[in-house]
C-alpha cells in the first residue's frame, strides 16, 4: 500500500460523484456508499496499474 495516494483520490472522487448523484436523485443514503466503493475500486485498480 505504498501508492495509496491514488486510492485517496478515488475515494474523494467517489464521494463527490456519489454526493452529487445522491442529491440529484434524493437517495443520498444509497449512492454515497456506492460512490465510496466505486472510488475504492478505481483507486486500487490505478494502484495495480502503476505497480507494473
Amino acid at each position: 500500500m505504498r501508492n495509496s495516494r491514488f486510492r485517496g483520490i478515488g475515494i474523494v472522487l467517489g464521494v463527490a460523484i456519489g454526493t452529487s448523484v445522491g442529491v440529484a436523485v434524493d437517495q443520498l443514503a444509497i449512492t454515497l456508499p456506492l460512490g465510496i466503493v466505486l472510488g475504492l475500486i478505481v483507486g486500487s485498480s490505478i494502484d495495480k496499474r502503476r505497480d507494473r
